[in-house]
């Protein structure tokens, strides 16, 4: 086990996405912790919030908030805003959605693939939570199963979507221009993280080297593409399972331990082994 980190009183700032004073938040190890204490300082239900994002109050999937938070990162918390049902006749294979879930108990639109499906469906859009699939009820189902869900959806039957859009910001709509990467300046190397657990103590960590970011980056374009999914945390801890493997049984068997209720293809674990497997040539 790492050794004892030094407490040092880690406070981080925060708001509502849709616009509120700045609160504080401290002493959290989980996403369900660090929930539990915005939902505290702004007076909300904690199953208010969907899902956070990092130095930008925008609905954008590339900050959000996974398992790790820079020391200096402000957090956005998006909450429950309307609640919409839609009906799409399902004319083709694939959706074009990719599902990531909030760490508790909800499933989001992380992405919508152009020129898909569901792009030409306006009211669906990216940071929706998926409350019910043709009435049954998905709350607290992890992202894995909705996907697979979605995808065994038939063919040119309809099928009927609840769901919750994060709230808006009521006339704060800035222009187009100004969009994404305002605060990328911010983000230096060598910064600091939390790095949030579903078990045991939050640490704080050297951020990953860029070798290291690439490989869970490519980890999670493959859960993308074989699974319908993106999780950069679950992303993170297929390479920490892999990192020190021999080779692709070890590989497997160690994830087996880790992640038994997934069942992943075998060539899936073959290219996230391959992805492993570039870091240490590098």
């Amino acid at each position: 086990p790492d050794p004892p980190v030094p407490r040092r009183k880690l406070v981080f700032h925060t708001q509502l996405a849709h616009g509120s004073a700045t609160g504080r938040v401290e002493d959290f190890s989980s996403i369900q912790e660090l929930y539990a204490k915005i939902a505290e300082v702004f007076e909300i239900s904690a199953s208010e919030i969907l899902f956070c994002t990092l130095n930008t109050p925008k609905v954008d999937m590339e900050r959000l908030l996974g398992s790790q938070i820079g020391l200096e990162d402000f957090i956005f918390a998006h909450v429950k805003g309307i609640q919409k049902e839609v009906s799409v006749h399902k004319s083709e294979d694939s959706l074009g959605l990719t599902i990531t879930d909030n760490g508790t108990g909800y499933a989001f639109i992380k992405r919508i693939k152009d020129g898909s499906l569901i792009d030409s469906v306006k009211t669906v859009c990216v940071g929706d939570h998926i409350e019910s699939i043709n009435g049954e009820d998905v709350v607290g189902w992890r992202h894995y199963d909705v996907a697979k869900k979605l995808k065994e959806l038939k063919k040119d039957e309809p099928f009927t979507l609840k769901l919750i859009e994060p709230k808006k910001a009521f006339g704060k709509l800035e222009p187009r221009s100004k969009a994404g990467k305002s605060s990328a300046g911010k983000i230096s190397t060598g910064r600091e993280t939390l790095r949030l657990r579903s078990k045991g103590p939050a640490t704080v960590e050297e951020m990953p080297s860029e070798a290291k970011s690439k490989a869970i980056g490519k980890i999670d374009d493959l859960l993308e593409l074989y699974m319908g999914i993106r999780d950069i945390d679950l992303a993170t801890t297929m390479f920490e399972a892999g990192k020190d493997k021999g080779n692709p049984d070890e590989f497997a068997v160690a994830l087996d331990e880790t992640l038994g209720d997934f069942a992943f293809p075998d060539e899936f674990l073959f290219d996230v082994w391959g992805a492993i497997g570039d870091v240490k040539r590098e």
